[in-house]
């Protein structure tokens, strides 16, 4: 005989099932890997070498730019260094122009003035 204050366990409603695990997100063996930017690294050491030596970072920014626009990639450090090796490149273009212009200003007042020390415009001027 049934027990009327006991609940009947086939009338109630049946607890949900629970959800099946999601499996994790691996790759097949032999699945290629996830995409890596080709030009990713050397964006990065063109960044520091820009600051170093501006010519050799800014050449080296613009292959690591080019590499990564190749395989679909940004690449912001090698943006970054293009920029900070171009302005680099022109500071010392316009150096070494300053300097063979003093050097030769110099040399064409000395080969004027002659040997020995000389006063011109208030400057004092040695000459050998």
């Amino acid at each position: 005989m049934t027990d009327p204050n006991v609940p009947d366990p086939a009338a109630q409603p049946a607890a949900p099932a629970p959800a099946p695990a999601a499996p994790a997100a691996q790759p097949a063996y032999g699945a290629a890997p996830a995409a890596v930017n080709p030009g990713g690294t050397l964006g990065i050491v063109g960044l520091i070498l820009s600051f170093l030596a501006a010519i050799v970072g800014l050449i080296i920014s613009i292959v690591a730019l080019r590499k990564s626009k190749k395989a679909g990639f940004g690449n912001i450090p090698a943006v970054v260094g293009i920029i900070i090796g171009s302005l680099g490149t022109i500071g010392w273009i316009i150096f070494w122009i300053v300097f063979i212009i003093g050097i030769a200003t110099a040399a064409s007042l000395c080969g004027e003035l002659g040997p020995g020390v000389h006063d011109y415009n208030g400057v004092t001027v040695t000459c050998s």
